[in-house]
Parts: C-alpha cells; sequence; structure tokens
C-alpha cells in the first residue's frame, strides 16, 4: 500500500503540468458527447455496484454523458470481446475485472480477445475481497463448522458464484485445495441470480466480492463466514479473514479497472487516467465505496500495466496448481 500511495503521489506530480494540455485532448472527441462503459457482469452484482457510482462521477469529470452498457456472459468474456472490437477513440471504455485481464488469459484455451495486446491500461479504481455467505439454514455459522459438514458428506454441498472463471470461483476452488474439502460449484451468469438462489434457499453458500452481498448481510438475512482478504474489512469488522481462521497465508481479491481499445491516442490515455484519478481519490468516491467494502485503489498508465502482468502471473500459478482448468474444460 505504502509503494501504491508513493505511485500515486509521483503520478499527481508528474502529469499536473499536463492537464491544460490533456483538458484539450479530451474535450476535442469527447466532451459534451456519449461515451459507453461496458460492464462485462449484470446490472446489480459487484462489478455494476462500482461501475454506475464511478461511471456517474466520471461524467461530471469529463463533462460528458457515461453509459453503462451492461454485457453479460462467459466470464466476462462477451463483454470484453465487444470493448476490445470497438473504436479507440476514447467514446468505448472497458471497466475490466481481475477475471476479464488476469484470470481468463489462463483459465480458458482460446479467447476471442488479447488482455494485453487488444487493450490500453488506463487505471486501476478499486479492489474488494471474497466474502463466503451463508443462508441461515446452512447448519455452520463459522468456517471452521462450514469445513467439518463438508467433510462430512464430501460432494454434497454446493456453492454458487457468479459464473466460471470469476473471483468468487477461483477463490472457493483455492479454498477448497486449502482445506481438503469436496464443494460442488453452481456457476450462475452474474451475482444477482446467485443471490437471489442463495436467499431463497436453492443454495446455502455462495463466493462472491463483498459488496453484493452487504446488505443482505447487514439486515440478517444472510451470514457472513469469512473473508479472502489479508486483513478483516472495515464494513464487516466482525468477519474473520480465511487466514487468521487457520490458513496463514490465504489471500484473493477481487479488483476493477478502466481499459480503451488498442491503440488509443497516448494524450488521451494520460488525460483520461489523470481524470480517473481525481474520481477515484475523490470524497465522492470513497465515501460510496468504503461502506460496501471496497476500497478505491489507483495506479495508471505503464504502473497498471505492470500491476496486471503481475496478476496474470499470480493468478495464473493459482489457476494451474488447483486445476480449475480441468474443471473449466469438463
Amino acid at each position: 500500500m505504502q509503494r501504491r500511495r508513493f505511485l500515486v503521489s509521483a503520478f499527481a506530480a508528474s502529469t499536473a503540468g499536463l492537464l491544460p494540455r490533456a483538458r484539450t485532448a479530451v474535450a476535442q472527441p469527447v466532451a459534451g458527447m456519449q461515451i459507453r462503459l461496458i460492464v462485462p457482469f449484470p446490472s446489480g452484482g459487484p462489478s455494476d455496484i462500482v461501475a454506475r457510482p464511478f461511471a456517474e462521477l466520471l461524467g461530471d469529470t469529463l463533462r460528458s454523458v457515461v453509459i453503462v452498457d451492461n454485457r453479460a456472459g462467459a466470464g466476462g468474456t462477451i463483454g470484453a470481446d465487444a470493448a476490445a472490437r470497438s473504436s479507440p477513440d476514447g467514446r468505448t471504455l472497458f471497466f475490466a475485472t481481475v477475471g476479464t485481464h488476469a484470470i481468463n488469459p489462463t483459465l480458458y484455451k482460446s479467447l476471442p480477445y488479447d488482455a494485453v495486446r487488444d487493450f490500453t491500461p488506463i487505471a486501476l479504481v478499486a479492489e474488494a475481497p471474497v466474502a463466503i455467505i451463508a443462508n441461515p439454514a446452512l447448519p455452520a455459522s463459522n468456517l471452521g463448522e462450514l469445513i467439518a459438514l463438508a467433510k462430512r458428506a464430501p460432494g454434497k454441498l454446493s456453492y454458487g458464484s457468479a459464473g466460471n472463471g470469476t473471483p468468487g470461483h477461483l477463490t472457493a476452488e483455492m479454498f477448497k485445495t486449502a482445506t481438503a474439502i469436496d464443494i460442488q460449484h453452481v456457476p450462475y451468469k452474474g451475482s444477482a441470480p446467485a443471490l437471489s438462489d442463495l436467499l431463497a434457499g436453492r443454495i446455502k453458500i455462495i463466493f462472491d466480492p463483498v459488496q453484493s452481498t452487504l446488505a443482505q448481510v447487514h439486515a440478517g438475512n444472510l451470514w457472513a463466514l469469512a473473508i479472502s482478504s489479508k486483513a478483516r474489512s472495515l464494513a464487516l469488522p466482525n468477519v474473520p479473514t480465511i487466514a487468521e481462521s487457520g490458513f496463514p497465508g490465504f489471500e484473493t481479491t477481487a479488483w476493477w479497472g478502466v481499459f480503451a481499445p488498442a491503440k488509443l491516442p497516448s494524450e488521451m490515455a494520460t488525460s483520461l487516467a489523470v481524470r480517473i484519478a481525481k474520481v477515484v481519490n475523490s470524497e465522492s468516491f470513497r465515501g460510496k465505496m468504503e461502506p460496501l467494502g471496497v476500497r478505491p485503489t489507483v495506479l495508471t498508465l505503464g504502473d497498471f500495466a505492470e500491476f496486471q502482468r503481475a496478476e496474470i502471473a499470480k493468478w495464473g500459478k493459482a489457476i494451474h496448481d488447483s486445476g480449475v482448468t480441468e474443471i473449466i474444460s469438463r
């Protein structure tokens, strides 16, 4: 986190002199015109919950209308492919996830897009832990009881996620490996339908970024058993991490960032990065995200590209170690 704060400060200092020039670059093709922000998951899901307030604030900053375009399906692949095929004119941006731009390149044998070559990295926006959420009918009120229950009946317990290759799915598979339990995956087309089935009792557990279930947890309709980040969430301070529950070193986080199609002019990329950093560091955005358990986090341009490369390597190793690619291919 100290390194990230340094990078943010350094970026702000290095781009301060560019701001008037960047404002002109954006004004010509973008200001006053409609910008499409493609979100690769359904309305109401964890990505959408972050994207919509971000889009509103970005529109205010750019003095443009930013329209959220939900393109759900195939673990984010449909939306990512649509963005990759768009014109690099600044009018189409992509609200990427850890799935679309760090997980999918290893998870799937073939993708219609290249997560590095087909995009221009603009800025990291936010991060959040994955939560293990249970229906109160589950006879387990903590992580230890969940593991014991799963071991008593191998393969009988099912968990839901927002779909194959999502952070929830992969976190669950890594959790299975770490705990030596056998629970069955039920993939959904986004978090909203998974949450609906969890509330109805059709499934008893979901693994999903914390913000999609937080309201139901606070209302007492669902139980949060654990979260996947290294430290506890400010939004759920009484919920332990997986690491502190007997599995030291366990850590995964979902993240969201903005990419443009490849070959976006560098002046436009710099200008957008400045505006996005302003949005993410604003009190308005933090005030909307932090109560949801989402941590606004800024990395821009080259630093964001470096972060993405490191994430591809990290998740690639986790995927190979857990055997998730075999699960996807069956």
